[in-house]
């Protein structure tokens, strides 16, 4: 039953062209992401070890003099213009870097952040949500107790505390904000479970002795997970937006990982002296990478949730 299920959900899906498009659009992103974390042969440089990646190897370019505009063939130094070593498609940063290589690097980032925060956030909502649903009692009323007080507290100041005590990176901010993001699943699944748990189905296997472990994790877990695949859908791309924000600010990753927020850091800096591509650049990968997961998060929770199936 649970295939036929599938079944059905990727027809709907493959009829909303919105959503076929959106998902392409996400596989030729995950695709550069691989790309960016196949590592190459060390390479010495100055008696400097330095690591590369597949995605170095295709899209690096010689840092320039300076900034220069899209497809330029000079920049521009102390107000004098100077030769370009090569052409970039969309030009050169103030520190001479190429805007479209630095756009790339930032879609690593965006899926580091957009999928292992939502993981740990997954595990704890998977777990918190199961045992407050099923129990009840006791239970029920601590889960929901660290819940409320987590919902009590703005989100941005529970991020930045945790990530003063952890200390900035990008590794802390996933844990940081897996662990500020699983409170709305968690109540969702909770909610499920409570209906799950007096299915028929589940009083049967209790009745031939099955143990709480195996009805929750055999019964109930395969039916709340519809719940979990369409809120980790659709939490991605407000987890990559909150990596953006928060680089900005200068509480996310740290100097010299790839990403879209320090982009528009540098080019707010930028802006003053008419260098626009740098913001246009991050904001259009930015842009495009969020549109894509929400058509294709919008398709999904269609094709996955029962009450909208029903209808």
């Amino acid at each position: 039953m649970a295939e036929s299920h599938l079944k059905i959900a990727v027809k709907r899906i493959k009829k909303d062209r919105l959503a076929v498009a959106g998902f392409c659009v996400i596989c030729l992103f995950a695709l550069i992401a691989i790309l960016d974390s196949v590592p190459l042969p060390r390479r010495d440089v100055g008696g400097v070890k330095w690591t590369r990646t597949v995605l170095d190897a295709l899209f690096q370019k010689e840092v320039e003099k300076s900034y220069s505009p899209p497809m330029a063939k000079t920049g521009v130094l102390n107000r004098k213009e100077f030769a370009l070593e090569s052409r970039h498609l969309l030009g050169t940063d103030n520190l001479g870097e190429d805007v479209f290589y630095n756009a790339l690097k930032g879609v690593r980032t965006a899926f580091i952040i957009g999928i292992v925060p939502s993981v740990i956030a997954a595990f704890f909502a998977i777990l918190l949500g199961l045992l407050a649903g099923y129990y009840g009692g006791w239970i029920d009323d601590v889960i929901q107790y660290i819940y409320q007080v987590l919902s009590s507290i703005p989100g941005i100041l529970l991020l930045i505390a945790m990530l003063m005590v952890m200390e900035r990176g990008l590794w802390q901010l996933c844990v940081a904000l897996g662990v500020t993001t699983w409170v709305g699943l968690c109540r969702l699944i909770r909610g499920e479970t409570l209906k799950v748990k007096n299915m028929e189905y589940v009083e049967a296997a209790r009745a031939l002795g099955a143990s709480d472990l195996r009805v929750l994790f055999r019964h109930i877990l395969p039916n709340v997970m519809y719940l979990v695949i369409i809120e980790v859908t659709l939490e991605f791309s407000s987890l990559v937006m909150s990596e953006t924000v928060l680089t900005y600010i200068g509480i996310g990753v740290e100097p010299g990982t790839g990403s879209w927020g320090r982009m528009i850091m540098m080019a707010d800096r930028e802006l003053p002296n008419a260098i626009w591509w740098n913001l246009t650049g991050a904001s259009v990968f930015l842009f495009v990478l969020v549109l894509a997961f929400n058509l294709f998060a919008d398709a999904l929770r269609d094709a996955l949730d029962p009450r909208l199936r029903e209808a």
